[in-house]
């Protein structure tokens, strides 16, 4: 459920989903794009701010998801819910052909609003540790779903420019990078057709609006987090002979995993090891037992990927060792692949997108390490 498009972040960014698919080299040309959604804009502006206004946190989108369904099946989609948590798919059937997937995001991340906009949240929760955040769609993601209702209407409308099926699907939980194999894990392509084709958008807010932006071949990175506990003796910060110091083997372990993709990897391979989290101690004077870090691991290659945890893993152990320390804990998790747009299909979407818009909107993304 990769995605390879970006716009230019704003509501009418919604005319060109159905661009997308509607504008097939040789299918009937009705109604455009640009003019239906000229003549709907408002209604859909309406949505974004609605989902805008009440965002939900990963594995919480309940309501999100109740939305979106009422209004896929009020475009004519057959929908199923509750798959994989609050996933959502709607079926749009017109006749024989490929069966395209098109797909939108729901989640929203805890981040309190500051916008000053007049439909800015104000949605404040409760997590299951006790703390209190606020939530905002910070991503696009509402935007995202409006796109995805938009262009399920718009097809359900012009059934005369295609034909085959469209599988709209709402996943849950893009941001903890955990949704989407919730929704495999359901049954998501043995109770559903499996498509022939998987499209999906992105905003940007760093390109001017109208800019479509794409890439094929690898365009985000692999991603995953590691988190790490070096032990060692505490004591008294004054007698430090007697102890083994965790922090002091945190550091040198932290500037060690900066030269992995510096004096490990060929400078043309892109990777990056980030120390994003260091924790360790109550008091000055105390030396502790323990440090945790906390990393987010960056790259694009299977082997790149594995060279980077195995050096992790390698690095980790051989500091406890010069330490003379317990052998430090290590997991790995939240692993997302990295996205790798098929070439063709890029650019087949691609000529359509300037066919309807003009190539002069269109721009080649660099690739992105998020």
């Amino acid at each position: 459920m990769s995605r390879f498009l970006s716009c230019g972040h704003s509501p009418k960014c919604v005319l060109f989903i159905a661009c997308v698919i509607a504008a097939i080299p040789g299918s009937v040309q009705g109604e455009t794009p640009a003019v239906w959604i000229d003549a709907h804009l408002e209604e859909y502006i309406a949505l974004y701010k609605h989902f805008h206004r009440h965002p939900e946190l990963s594995f919480r989108e309940e309501e999100t998801a109740a939305r979106l369904a009422q209004e896929l099946r009020a475009a004519g989609c057959d929908v199923t819910t509750g798959i994989g948590g609050h996933g959502v798919v709607g079926l749009l059937h017109n006749g024989k052909g490929p069966t395209v997937m098109w797909r939108t995001d729901l989640d929203a991340l805890p981040v309190v609003e500051n916008t000053g906009l007049d439909y800015a949240s104000s949605v404040r929760i409760e997590l299951d540790d006790g703390a209190h955040v606020g939530v905002m769609h910070a991503c696009g993601h509402d935007l995202h779903i409006t796109n995805l209702v938009a262009a399920a209407r718009y097809l359900a409308t012009h059934r005369e420019i295609w034909s085959g099926t469209v599988m709209f699907v709402g996943q849950p939980a893009e941001e903890v990078g955990a949704g989407a194999q919730k929704m495999i894990e359901a049954g998501l392509f043995r109770d559903f057709p499996k498509p022939d084709y998987a499209l999906a958008t992105h905003v940007d807010a760093t390109l001017p609006t109208g800019m479509i932006g794409y890439r094929s071949g690898y365009a985000m990175a692999n991603v995953d987090s590691c988190d790490i506990t070096v032990h060692g003796r505490g004591g008294h910060g004054s007698y430090p002979q007697g102890c083994i110091d965790p922090i002091v083997q945190a550091a040198e372990l932290i500037l060690s995993l900066q030269t992995v993709v510096s004096r490990e990897l060929s400078p043309l391979e892109p990777a990056v090891i980030t120390v994003g989290s260091i924790h360790a101690g109550t008091k000055h004077n105390i030396i502790p037992d323990s440090c945790h870090l906390q990393l987010t691991i960056r790259s694009y290659t299977p082997e790149i990927r594995d060279l980077l945890k195995d050096a992790i893993v390698r690095r980790a152990k051989a500091v406890a060792g010069a330490f003379k320390a317990p052998e430090p804990e290590i997991a790995f998790s939240d692993d997302t692949p990295a996205v790798f747009n098929d070439e063709a299909l890029t650019e087949r979407v691609v000529t359509a997108i300037g066919n309807e818009l003009g190539d002069d909107r269109l721009l080649l993304a660099e690739r992105s390490m998020g």
